[in-house]
């Protein structure tokens, strides 16, 4: 029987390929979008999101555990920050994810996809092959309530940080192997997803503190990189 429905999250090439290929394995097809110029050609619904958005209202009018969603944004970091959002809302979703290289497919694995597709490898034999025979993965889910060698944790940043006085969009997350950055929580308490619209324009300061996953060891050398410690150890964090 088809999956009732195919979320397709990025407006692109990859896309367009994986539309053409699914067409007919599913009930219907949702496309989402970070530009609201993109317009829809008529084989499927276009809808715009943005990356901090409430996924509540999805799981009113999509049957999520019979459906998978396709992460195919080409920005590496908001790809696997859209992976781990749906992750942490949707359990039972089965999420694919395209990767650039083996440190992203590594990190999409982590942020809970069940399939990563290196971006050389998206033709449509290996699309329908991973369409009919899914790999599971250990998920975000099993980091918060399971035991698991990855952690969570508040790192501050410090007045010697290389990241003070950074804009957010201006750093270079790729550089930090073994790290997800997740959102990051400013002096008076409020956090914000650090690809979210208004987060993308925030000045670091000094005593803001980031959210991030990672091995022990990855967090420590990343602690050491941007001259910042860590505020509280959430191993045992939960949403």
């Amino acid at each position: 029987m088809a999956k009732t429905t195919a979320l397709i999250f990025g407006y692109n090439k990859y896309a367009h390929e994986i539309i053409r290929n699914v067409k007919d394995k599913y009930n219907s097809i949702k496309v989402f979008s970070l530009d609201e110029n993109d317009k829809a050609e008529g084989l499927y619904e276009l809808e715009y999101f943005d990356l901090s958005d409430e996924w509540a209202d999805m799981q009113k009018s999509v049957d999520m555990k019979n459906s998978m969603a396709f992460c195919v944004l080409e920005d590496t970091a908001e790809n696997i920050f859209l992976t781990i959002s749906l992750r942490a809302n949707f359990k039972d979703l089965t999420i694919i994810a395209i990767s650039s290289n083996k440190e992203s497919a590594n990190k999409l694995l982590m942020a809970g996809a069940n399939k990563v597709i290196p971006l050389t490898e998206t033709t449509s034999d290996i699309i329908t092959n991973m369409l009919e025979k899914p790999i599971s993965h250990k998920i975000l889910h099993d980091i918060l309530y399971e035991k698991s060698s990855l952690k969570i944790a508040q790192v501050q940043i410090g007045e010697e940080s290389e990241f003070k006085d950074e804009q957010l969009t201006s750093i270079d997350w790729t550089r930090y192997n073994g790290i997800i950055v997740l959102s990051v929580m400013h002096e008076d308490l409020k956090s914000e997803f650090i690809y979210s619209s208004k987060a993308k324009r925030h000045i670091i300061k000094s005593g803001d503190v980031l959210i991030v996953v990672g091995f022990e060891k990855d967090i420590q050398d990343f602690e050491n990189k941007i001259r910042s410690k860590r505020y509280v150890n959430w191993s045992h964090w939960s949403w």
